[in-house]
């Protein structure tokens, strides 16, 4: 990630939001219906000054979810998908069903928009070449979440693996997740970011969309971003955009652990081939089981899935084949 220059600042203060310019708010439920009320009280601040409108993918919750949405946003779009689909089907449905707009706003449920929010994204997205914009996030206690990631590869897996990711952060040639506090402080471009709060410009869905479905959750933000930047389209980090994520399920639950690991693999083969993906393969394999030895249930479960054919196969996608070929 690179800081502003003094010609992107100027260009901030002169990209101010026009009235022309509609923002799709879309959010993907799934039992959400605890987080709902707090995510919507958020809305009007995060978006103040801005016309927008909200649309809501549920996947099949069986709790109250979807009559807190009518309740609390009854202008909101809902879009009942029918079944669990997953996170990237959600925002595809959630987009296609969404009203006329000049750029989507991807918000989980979990993600709570503070005032200014999504101007200052706006801003961002206005900068040339951009064609998606992230804001600082922070976690329920106000602390950093290191959401900024370089694109994923052999050194910086095996970085991750020998001396951790917080540690390797620092350094881009051996860490994916960014964690020098310095980065988080000016704005700046990513290869990109965790997928709790992004503003995607309209060309740039138009260009790159929709989602890959085939990974059902996780690694469909990192797949997005890359085909973007591969497009033209650059990720932009900014800081005076903040929001709060409360988030950490992946890292509770083996199965979701396991997901994330197994999606890993799936975005490198489709980007590297076959024989680069057996090392990154391995490398991460071989973090999995380090982390199980001292113990860490959802890395065994990791590991398990590692092994496994089955569930390493390949699952074809609306941009898989075009990958691999």
């Amino acid at each position: 990630m690179t800081g502003a220059s003094p010609k992107e600042r100027a260009l901030t203060s002169s990209t101010e939001p026009t009235c022309d310019e509609t923002i799709a708010v879309v959010v993907v439920t799934y039992h959400s219906e605890p987080l709902l009320p707090e995510l919507i009280a958020s809305l009007e601040p995060g978006l103040d000054g801005l016309r927008w409108h909200l649309t809501v993918a549920d996947n099949d919750s069986t709790d109250g979810t979807v009559g807190t949405v009518r309740r609390l946003a009854p202008d909101a779009t809902i879009v009942e998908t029918g079944g669990n689909r997953g996170y990237a089907a959600g925002i595809n449905a959630a987009v296609a069903a969404a009203r006329p707009h000049t750029a989507v706003l991807v918000l989980n449920p979990d993600v709570r928009l503070q005032p200014g929010c999504a101007r200052h994204l706006l801003q961002a997205l206005h900068l040339p070449g951009t064609g998606i914009a992230v804001p600082r996030l922070v976690d329920g206690d106000g602390r950093l979440l290191r959401s900024l990631r370089r694109e994923p590869s052999i050194a910086r897996i095996l970085g991750d693996a020998l001396l951790g990711a917080r540690r390797v952060g620092r350094f881009a040639p051996l860490g994916e997740v960014v964690t020098n506090p310095g980065r988080y402080a000016a704005p700046g471009v990513t290869d990109w970011a965790e997928g709790a709060a992004l503003l995607i410009s309209a060309d740039c869905w138009r260009a790159c969309g929709p989602w890959d479905e085939s990974y059902f959750l996780y690694s469909e933000e990192t797949d997005f971003s890359l085909r973007a930047r591969d497009a033209g389209f650059a990720t932009r980090f900014t800081p005076a955009a903040q929001a709060v994520h409360l988030g950490g399920e992946s890292r509770r639950s083996s199965a979701l652990w396991s997901l994330l690991a197994l999606n890993r693999v799936r975005l490198y083969r489709r980007r590297h081939g076959s024989l680069p993906t057996a090392a990154f393969w391995a490398v991460l394999l071989l973090r999995e089981l380090s982390r199980a030895a001292i113990g860490r249930r959802t890395s065994r479960a990791a590991a398990r899935a590692l092994l496994s054919p089955t569930r390493l196969r390949e699952v074809p996608g609306p941009h898989t084949l075009q990958a691999l070929g």
